[in-house]
């Protein structure tokens, strides 16, 4: 696996991710899975049920997650997404952001501990929006202000593991 060393890209302010955000209507889950243990699985699970995007799974090895149907590949879906969330291997990416610019999407969004410095650099010079090392899912209920629903915020302020029980 080639990852850089260091990071030169600068991604979008929360301000312009925001936007991003609410700009979209539909975002596609590439690598979306079926296992429920999966990051991909628990982020789908949040958009279908808390957000108004129309969400679709991308899974060549999946016919349907959570009820809705999975496709082969981004130029199989019903529409152009919005934004391409990807839940694939550091290698995979350039693959997967060449499929983005196939169908002419309007963002790629590489999940927390994704990064890849040529994939953010074609995809801008493609005209993408790239967000990379980031959570749709937090980031929607960060803006949402949702994160106690999605229980990152529990109003307790302890190192004691059992404190959030009692408080």
């Amino acid at each position: 696996m080639s990852t850089p060393a260091e990071r030169t890209w600068v991604g979008p302010s929360a301000p312009q991710r925001l936007n991003l955000l609410r700009q979209a209507k539909s975002i596609a889950i590439v690598g979306a899975s079926t296992n429920p243990s999966r990051a991909s699985y628990f982020v789908s699970t949040y958009l279908l049920s808390s957000s108004d995007y129309r969400v679709y799974f991308v899974n060549p090895m999946a016919t349907e997650i959570l009820g809705q149907p999975a496709y082969p590949d981004l130029k199989s879906l019903p529409e152009v997404p919005d934004v391409v969330d990807v839940f694939r291997r550091h290698d995979d990416l350039p693959s997967v952001l060449d499929e983005a610019i196939a169908v002419g999407a309007k963002t790629l969004w590489l999940q927390l501990g994704s990064w890849h410095e040529e994939v953010a650099a074609r995809a801008e010079e493609a005209g993408l929006n790239v967000v990379m090392d980031r959570c749709v899912k937090i980031e929607h209920a960060r803006f949402d202000g949702g994160l106690h629903l999605a229980g990152f915020d529990t109003g307790v302020i302890s190192s004691r593991r059992d404190s959030a029980v009692r408080g």
